[in-house]
């Protein structure tokens, strides 16, 4: 039953953010005065002293606690150990680097108070520091997410309210490689939204790289939707068309005695076919590796150190 004692668990995963752990401590607490919290850091194997602080606000703060990974597992891996650790009877994960402000997070808290939803997204308005080409590439991956999978996230993020039903949901997915946007979404449960435009970072600089936004976009893509393996049969069958139509027509060349001065066109040919047998090679690639990630069944992620936590409970 919900009401005003019903208690929410926020979720920080942090990653070498030394210089910003106490301010995001103080903002959250500041903006939930009045509501029934505690903090939960996941530390993602930093190299400098973010544990060392969050240990220490955890002996001053009983409603501090924190786990912290062996070695950097990844933000996905670190959200799904704060789910799955979470005792909340509501979660709220939410970045630490105050470009998901605490302000829109208690006004999430509220309407989940108020309403008989699951879950509570964070719809992106604007992104203060997001360039025009960022933006178109995060355009068509939502596009291509939404028409493959049935998933919509445009301008959707990680900043997220779930309930302990979708929780535990979220937390039975055996898959090891995981795209959390799109987990909760796929559950299908009652979802409600709030809107707010993106600040800049309070501190730091971003862990995502090009090329690490381009693994996740392939990863998250091929990891709800099996359309890519499709598309390369549909395209072997064009090419099938398209060979008996230059047969029908070699032949005609043939019978009525047109010089055949072909050499480019075989060239040209060629080249298509092996870009596109290259490409297929690619695809498959991609999902025969996810498969055997998968098939190892290696662990998300190994837990080195908690405070405030029961290190036991979590495995």
């Amino acid at each position: 039953m919900r009401s005003d004692t019903s208690r929410c668990t926020i979720i920080l995963p942090v990653f070498n953010e030394e210089g910003i752990v106490e301010r995001i401590t103080t903002e959250v607490f500041k903006a939930f005065l009045m509501a029934n919290i505690d903090i939960l850091f996941v530390d993602d194997g930093s190299t400098d002293s973010t544990w060392d602080t969050v240990a220490e606000l955890s002996k001053k703060n009983p409603l501090i606690s924190g786990i912290r990974f062996s070695r950097n597992f990844g933000k996905e891996s670190a959200m799904l150990a704060g789910v799955s650790v979470a005792t909340g009877d509501c979660m709220i994960v939410m970045d630490s680097d105050l470009q998901h402000p605490p302000e829109i997070a208690m006004e999430m808290l509220d309407l989940w108070l108020k309403s008989d939803c699951s879950i509570i997204e964070a719809v992106k308005i604007r992104r203060q520091d997001e360039n025009a080409l960022k933006k178109i590439a995060a355009n068509i991956f939502y596009k291509i997410l939404h028409s493959t999978s049935g998933i919509d996230l445009h301008n959707g993020s990680d900043f997220k309210l779930l309930d302990r039903r979708a929780a535990d949901i979220i937390k039975s997915m055996p898959e090891r490689q995981t795209f959390f946007r799109a987990m909760a979404g796929w559950t299908g449960l009652k979802t409600e939204k709030v809107f707010f435009e993106v600040p800049l970072r309070a501190g730091g600089s971003t862990k995502f790289s090009v090329f690490k936004l381009t693994k996740m976009a392939i990863n998250s893509i091929t990891a709800y939707t099996s359309m890519p393996m499709q598309v390369v049969t549909f395209i072997g069958f064009g090419f099938l068309l398209f060979a008996i139509i230059m047969t029908i027509q070699t032949f005609y060349r043939y019978f009525f005695g047109y010089v055949e001065g072909g050499f480019p066109t075989v060239i040209i040919l060629l080249l298509i076919i092996g870009s596109i047998l290259m490409i297929s090679l690619g695809i498959i690639g991609i999902y025969i590796s996810k498969i055997y990630n998968e098939v190892k069944l290696r662990p998300r992620y190994i837990l080195s150190e908690s405070v405030g936590v029961n290190l036991k409970k979590m495995y």
